[in-house]
């Protein structure tokens, strides 16, 4: 096992792949492979963290298993590592990160991390982390002309943006309960009104 304690379940097809991101965590996590979708699901249990899942498998794909993941009511963190260019389709989605292919070690590590820590955060925030997560990965594979013409993506930008004012507004509120001044994090995932 690994000294965080958290498990992480790896999905992917090409059994290379899987064992290369088993190594990169393992020494942190223990780590589960599954080289298709229906091992993975065997494979998923409440005591697993964080899946990182790719969305092209033969018989049961990534999108198939994420749904699966979700109506079983698991709780676990969803990434799609996958070499699929997103689509409005992901906005939809139940995931909460979008990494393309190839994936550096130092990448998945702290995108783990960083899944792991999102586990804490109230649902108004986890869902302004995932649409955000969404938003950026559409406006970095997609040209602007392309989303712009579509209702989804309006859709999405609208979300991120409300969910944006919502988390600033309680950060506003315990700044003033506690006296504290806290830093959000305006990445760039963050839209500006003029996007």
């Amino acid at each position: 096992m690994g000294m965080s304690g958290a498990t992480v379940l790896v999905v992917d097809n090409e059994p290379a792949v899987a064992e290369a991101y088993q190594s990169y965590l393992m020494e942190s996590y223990d780590v589960r492979l599954a080289f298709d979708g229906e091992t993975a699901l065997e494979k998923l249990d409440d005591s697993v963290d964080v899946v990182l899942l790719d969305r092209r498998m033969p018989a049961l794909s990534g999108d198939e298993v994420l749904s699966h993941i979700r109506a079983r009511g698991h709780e676990c963190q969803v990434a799609m590592v996958t070499s699929t260019k997103p689509g409005v389709d992901v906005i939809d989605m139940g995931f909460d990160e979008y990494l393309m292919k190839p994936v550096s070690e130092d990448t998945l590590l702290s995108t783990v991390e960083g899944l792991l820590d999102r586990r804490d955060y109230d649902e108004t925030l986890q869902e302004y982390y995932t649409s955000a997560k969404k938003y950026a990965a559409l406006k970095a594979e997609r040209s602007a002309e392309a989303l712009e013409d579509t209702e989804e993506f309006q859709r999405l930008r609208r979300r991120v943006r409300r969910l944006g004012g919502d988390v600033e507004q309680a950060f506003d509120r315990i700044e003033t309960r506690e006296g504290v001044d806290v830093a959000v994090d305006r990445s760039s995932a963050h839209p500006s009104h003029r996007t």
